[in-house]
């Protein structure tokens, strides 16, 4: 099972920020979502080759993520 990392979406926009579509998924995996925020900058930076008006970015969770049950289960009998 792999696990939980977050990735950085490159979003291309119309102009004013309306209907923003993922137009890439950077390559590289942060550990936290702080070390993704803080790699915007540099990354929107690297990535202005996108043919729309506006471009940004969007951190995001990918991988696996488990639910952890709390308590005792409850007998539905």
């Amino acid at each position: 099972m792999e696990p939980m990392f977050f990735v950085m979406a490159i979003l291309g926009c119309g102009d004013g920020n309306g209907q923003c579509t993922d137009a890439r998924i950077v390559p590289t995996h942060y550990t936290t979502m702080a070390q993704c925020r803080a790699a915007l900058p540099t990354q929107l930076a690297a990535n202005t080759d996108v043919p729309f008006p506006v471009i940004g970015a969007d951190c995001r969770r990918n991988g696996v993520e488990m639910a952890q049950a709390v308590g005792k289960p409850r007998n539905r009998g």
